[in-house]
């Protein structure tokens, strides 16, 4: 498979060596900004015509080269509308495909661009002596929908006053969207950024701050930075406001900012970033490769973290004061990651998209490191295990992850979207992405060793911060970008290992292994007999070939095994080193060296074996389904002290709810030498084993004992002692236990009443007063307690028919509600950090109103999910309302979610809606629904389509929801088309997709070539035409006849456009007046339909895209011809079309005929002649249709036809040429029609008479027997069938 990532590196035909990027103004009020690029350009070659970069949403006044000459440009952007026009196609297929198309027409990677450039004659000098261009670009951006956030606060005051800043955003390659640019991260180069200011505003951005000048008035000032390290385009961003500055007191290089008032939580939140750089830098034996680092905190930020050169934006929400404990590690982690992609991601970029998992996953790496360092072993390996877990979810219930699809043999596994470019992932696969590269990286890291894969990292380093301190040259930063074979080369120099296998198996393909295994003890051998299989056929699996370790633990310690996993090889043995003993007790090694005490009365006698593991260090991506007795699994929870095993027993011991189990867990809970999340899994564990032993269970609820003997009164253990938080994990803890208690349930599935008791009296006795750490999320995991302990109502309507109301309440629930009602007017007045009662208490009402105790209202929940609220409590909204959507089938809920991914100021917002409905949709494509109606079909594909170009990850977030709703084909509310011709040609419709084509080709804008006829029949038509006439077909055929021409005397002209470059276009004309050349035309044969006509035409000028859209005129779809071809069809457009067509080039001067058959769809649909039509597409029935004929063409062909000469298969053109053919020939054609006729006869009614039925057929037989001299014109025909008999046919075809 061709690097499709990796072409442009080759294809662009010139070099970037600086830019310049100077913003004059900025206008908070009319959230507009303008300003000037100047890029510094090395021609690679003599012939360079054509520049092409990257510009969306700006406006470009003028280009100018050295400073003198103005250059013509020409502005395109397809994926401003992924499906241009009105074409009725609405299946996810097609979208995507025509959603990647558009992409790479406009991906700098492939050496493409929005905005191409032509050179004056007055530099071509210059370019031939390959001398650098300077580009000037003046440009201004006003009221951008994405790349660059405005956040100005409805307050009274200036700007400053109100806090109004602004910030850049976006996924990979999104700096297109407020600045022109080569936005490709294989274009790095160094940069000089000016930004003019008020004099109370801020410009940070990347780079050192050389200077900040003030004008002479003292009411503006510039910032002047300088990037000396090339760095690619889209690691460049902007923040601009009235933030107040901190100097990292332990790193004088460190920066950090906040918006005002902010300044005590900043100094708590970043205290610890020295640390972090420290780690990084040991680790890697090298020091931080930028002079300085800054961290700027924003408002509505588009993601928790947005790493560039120098500088990170976080959102401000990561920000915490020293009273708050839970959201310590969340925000570390983040910054530290940060970090990490300073080294990876900024300093050395992905030289293709291909090869983003290197620096995404290298980074990932090593954070994770740092997580292991400030937090533990125990917190790094439940986090790995948890990223484990995730990717192995994704990959089996959602599709498979390949990191590096570039070389992959085969077919790729199927997805819904492209994964080659950034703009068309879905963001779940992007997340997921991520995950598996830092797993497959840290797997390579067992695999040769850490400090052999830290010297690798070194040495990337090394060679890169010696590129950045040269001067440029073609290939001189190189060593700047990171690839697949680049990494392999530099670990085979400093390793000596070739891990190309590792490669080709973990990163080329997708899936994890999933493995099933149990194992039985041979006494008389002493050896265990262990049975692993792997399945090979689910989804999300891999077939695993290779090593894999297997730890025993026996009583005289524990023991690894590595085995060979082979194709057909199941079964292995173990030898024990120790003998079964007949005493009960005895000190047994662990594998961390410690001896401990076991009572051995639960084990086998006759066994020496305590438990057993199956990749106990998860060196591969696996899924284990283990099978070994309960005792076994009980003994690993006590003693194991991997928290990964202890984690993985208490999962296995919710299968066996026995004494022994709930005695397990027990002393788990309480066991204050065990990891904290372990306790946590245990306490949530017993509550599901007592609910299985309800009938059996002895003794108060589970845990309450062990509750209050924890966090008890002395003298009244009923009573909670006063919060003391000093103790994290018995923090933790306390905030566990109730949790997971109330989930209990008795018999009759409702929840103890002494729960419910204890759990009201935790909030009476609830006091924080002496405690140093706030108590809000303590409080609100106490509300999510509480609201556990409903049960679904009994009677959902009472006698009169109306919904529940409080005089119905039952006791419980109405102390619930009063409480949840409490806490939620209390946090009106007093606000906790994060509102996260507010959160709990939102979803608390939700869930009363889903299990009928109040009536079903979404009223207080739009409320608090309008703008202005804080971000976690509009999210909490949000998800009520989305459940709203889909219990009871609101179509005015579900509108106002759309309206807000529509209009919402947070884009942040928008992309969670999307997220929340894609994860939990109103309705599925298997379900029949009200609100699937064509309604929604079309506003979800105008969302995808149109709305959200600005923003590709809300474009693909809109295209999961589709999905989740219809799949990936033709939604089936959508009504049946009437007149609309459904073909499918699979992947060949994209060839001539249109909205990939711009309306206005180079050619046209920048060459004054004139239109070349390939026809002189008419005179009103200046280029040549394939005609398509859509006729009414014939009583006796059940299909219509359509017929494309093409003509081939056009040798001579091609020549002579061809080598200017200039581009063939196809478009659809529909015919309203037949021309005066025409013969007469019967009101007879005007009813049966009109004729259209599909064109290409080469060179010539055409209207602008303005006056297109102001006419409603589709624009014209074009397809570049091949320079300095001589033939038409030798050119690679047009033998692609004839391959597209099923035509062999070669064969055309001597096969008269050629079989050709197309797929037909019976779904049809009427509409209006758009640029996305194209005359085949794709369908989900199909079968064949009539041969494509290819003839010589006769002087009469160049008549416009508006009557449809009355032949199934072939034109009357086709019919006066038969008599050259023998008569043999003409036999089996009537036969072979004659036959297709009879074929169809039973399936079709018409409503012609027999009479005009026969009258057709006999004109029919007299044409064929006519005969013609032949012309030196070919013609192909291409027959079309007309949906109906009655309706005209539309001059539309549409994809399905």
């Amino acid at each position: 498979m061709k690097k499709n990532g990796k072409s442009g590196d080759c294809q662009r035909p010139y070099r970037l060596a600086h830019q310049v990027l100077c913003i004059t103004g900025f206008n908070f009020q009319h959230q507009s900004l303008i300003g000037y690029v100047e890029l510094l350009l090395h021609p690679l070659r003599e012939d360079l015509r054509r520049i092409k970069i990257n510009c969306k949403q700006g406006r470009i006044y003028r280009v100018l080269i050295q400073d003198k000459w103005e250059a013509p440009f020409m502005y395109n952007d397809p994926t401003l509308e992924i499906c241009q026009g009105d074409a009725r196609q609405r299946n996810l297929d097609f979208f995507e495909s025509c959603h990647l198309t558009a992409t790479n027409a406009v991906n700098a990677d492939n050496a493409s661009g929005e905005v191409t450039i032509k050179i004056p004659q007055e530099v071509v000098p210059i370019v031939t002596e390959l001398k650098p261009l300077r580009v000037s670009i003046e440009f201004s951006l006003e009221n951008p929908q994405g790349g660059l956030k405005f956040v100005v606060p409805d307050l009274d005051g200036t700007m400053a006053e109100k806090g109004a800043h602004l910030f850049s955003y976006g996924c990979e390659n999104s700096s297109r969207l407020w600045f022109p640019c080569i936005d490709s991260y294989s274009e790095p180069c160094t940069w000089k950024l000016e930004f003019t200011v008020d004099i109370n505003m801020t410009a940070i951005s990347c780079g050192d701050l050389i200077d900040t000048i003030y004008t002479s008035d003292m009411k503006k000032k510039t910032f002047h930075y300088f990037l000396s390290t090339p760095t690619a385009a889209p690691n460049i961003a902007i923040a601009v406001g009235p933030f107040e500055v901190m100097v990292d007191p332990n790193m004088h290089e460190v920066t950090h900012f906040c918006l005002p008032h902010l300044m005590p939580v900043l100094k708590h939140s970043t205290g610890f970033l020295h640390e972090a750089f420290e780690f990084y830098e040991e680790l890697m034996s090298s020091r931080y490769p930028y002079s300085c680092y800054k961290q700027v905190f924003v408002d509505q930020a588009y993601m928790d973290r947005s790493a560039y050169a120098t500088m990170t934006i976080f959102s401000t929400n990561l920000l915490h004061s020293a009273r708050v404990i839970d959201q310590v590690p969340v925000s570390r982690t983040i910054m530290a990651h940060a970090i990490a992609q300073q080294f990876f991601g900024c300093y050395i970029a992905m030289q293709s998209w291909y090869d983003a998992w290197l620096p995404k996953g290298i980074a990932g790496y090593l954070c994770s490191l740092y997580l292991k360092n400030a937090f533990g072993t125990n917190e790094y390996r439940h986090f790995i295990a948890q990223e484990l877990k995730t990717v192995q979810d994704y990959e089996q219930n959602t599709g498979a992850v390949i990191l590096d699809p570039s070389e992959l043999e085969g077919p790729a596994p199927r997805l819904y979207f492209p994964v080659s470019h950034p703009h068309t992932l879905s963001p779940k696969f992007a997340e997921i992405f991520e995950k598996k590269a830092h797993l497959v990286i840290r797997m390579l890291e067992i695999r040769i060793g850490r400090e052999l894969l830290l010297q690798t990292l070194n040495k990337l380093l090394s060679l890169a911060t010696q590129a950045a301190q040269q001067k440029f040259q073609a290939n001189t930063w190189k060593n700047m970008l990171m690839s697949t074979s680049s990494f392999l080369k530099i670990k085979s120099t400093v390793t000596g290992k070739d891990i190309n296998v590792f490669i080709d198996q973990w990163v080329r393909q997708s899936g994890c292994a999933k493995f099933f295994g149990n194992f039985v003890f041979n006494r008389k051998r002493n050896v265990v007999e262990l049975e692993l299989k792997q399945d090979m056929n689910a989804k999300g699996a891999m077939k695993y070939v290779g090593p894999l370790t297997v730890t025993i633990q026996e009583l005289d310690g524990s023991f690894n095994h590595t085995f060979k996993i082979e194709e057909n090889k199941t079964k292995f043995e173990i030898t024990c080193h120790s003998k079964s003993r007949r005493n009960k007790k005895k000190k047994i090694p662990l594998m961390t060296g410690e001896e401990v005490d076991m009572d051995l009365n639960a084990m086998d006698v006759d066994s020496p074996v305590l438990w057993l593991r199956v990749d106990p260090d998860m060196t591969i991506l696996r899924q284990v389904t283990w099978e070994q007795p309960d005792f076994m699994w009980q003994y690993q929870l006590r003693y194991e002290r991997d928290v990964v095993a202890q984690t993985e027993a208490i999962s296995a011991l919710e299968q066996f709810p026995t004494p022994a189990t709930r005695l397990a867990l027990t002393d788990t809970i309480e066991n204050d030498q065990c990891f904290y999340r372990v306790r946590m899994e245990a306490a949530m564990c017993l509550a599901r084993v007592a609910n299985s032993m309800v009938t059996s269970w002895a003794g108060p609820p589970a845990m309450m004992t062990i509750f209050r003997k924890m966090f008890g009164s002395h003298s009244c253990p009923s009573i909670v002692r006063q919060n003391n938080f000093s103790n994290f994990q018995h923090y933790y803890l306390q905030k566990t236990i109730p949790l997971a208690m109330s989930h209990l349930r008795t018999i009759h599935n409702i929840c103890p009443p002494e729960v419910l008791r204890f759990l009201l009296d935790l909030f009476k006795y609830n006091d924080n007063s002496k405690n140093k750490f706030s108590d809000n999320y303590y409080k609100a995991v106490l509300i999510d307690a509480l609201v556990n302990t409903i049960s679904p109502a009994v009677s959902m309507m009472h006698i009169t028919g109306q919904g529940p109301t409080s005089t119905l309440l039952s006791e419980d629930a109405r102390n619930i509600l009063e409480e949840v009602t409490r806490c939620l007017n209390l946090e009106k007045l007093l606000p906790c950090y994060k509102c996260t009662v507010t959160v709990s208490c939102l979803k608390a009402i939700r869930k009363l109103q889903r299990f009928g105790h109040v009536p079903s209202d979404w009223s207080l929940f739009k409320s608090y999910a309008s703008f202005g609220n804080f971000f976690d409590v509009r999210l909490a909204a949000l998800e009520a309302l989305v459940d709203y959507t889909k219990v009871d089938a609101s179509a005015d809920c579900l509108s106002y979610l759309l309206d807000l991914v529509e209009n919402d100021p947070d884009p942040c917002i928008s992309h969670n809606i999307l997220r929340m409905l894609s994860d939990s949709p109103p309705f599925t494509k298997k379900e029949e629904s009200l609100l699937s109606t064509e309604a929604l079909v079309e506003r979800l594909w105008k969302l995808m389509n149109s709305s959200t170009s600005h923003d590709a990850r809300l474009r693909c977030g809109g295209a999961d929801v589709y999905h989740a709703l219809y799949g990936r084909t033709r939604p089936s509310c959508l009504p049946i088309p009437e007149s609309v011709m459904v073909l499918n040609l699979k992947d060949k419709t994209t060839m001539l997709n249109p909205s990939i084509i711009p309306d206005i080709s180079e050619s046209d804008l920048f060459d004054d070539e004139e239109d070349i006829s390939f026809s002189t029949a008419d005179e009103s038509h200046t280029a040549s035409e394939i005609e398509a006439e859509d006729r009414k077909r014939p009583a006796e055929s059940p299909l219509p006849v359509e017929e494309v021409k093409l003509e081939s005397n056009i040798d001579a002209t091609i020549q002579a456009v061809s080598e200017e470059g200039s581009a063939f276009k196809v478009h659809v004309k529909e015919i309203k007046q037949p021309p005066t050349s025409e013969p007469v035309v019967t009101e007879k044969h005007r009813e049966e339909g009109s004729a259209f006509k599909l064109k290409i035409k080469i060179g010539g000028k055409l209207p602008r895209p303005e006056e297109h859209r102001k006419d409603s005129t589709p624009p014209l779809p074009c397809i570049v011809g091949s320079p300095g071809s001589t033939n038409p069809l030798e050119s690679s457009y047009a033998k692609e079309f004839l391959k597209f067509a099923g035509v062999n080039p070669d064969a055309i001067p001597e096969s008269p005929v050629v079989p050709f058959s197309l797929s037909r769809s019976s779904i049809f649909a009427s509409a209006s002649v758009a640029s996305n039509d194209s005359f085949a597409g794709l369908s989900e029935d199909s079968s064949s249709l009539p041969a494509l004929s290819v003839r010589p063409k006769t002087p009469d062909d160049n008549i416009v036809r508006d009557t449809p000469p009355p032949i199934a298969v072939m034109s009357s053109e086709a019919g006066k040429d038969s008599a050259t053919r023998d008569e043999g020939s003409s036999k089996h054609h009537k036969a072979k029609k004659k036959k297709k006729k009879n074929k169809h006869k039973h399936k079709h009614k018409h409503k012609h008479d027999k009479a005009e039925k026969g009258e057709r057929h006999d004109r029919h037989d007299k044409d064929d027997g006519k005969s013609e001299k032949q012309s030196s014109k070919m013609e192909i025909s291409l027959p079309f069938k007309s949906p109906d008999l009655d309706e005209p046919s539309s001059p539309e075809f549409e994809v399905i």
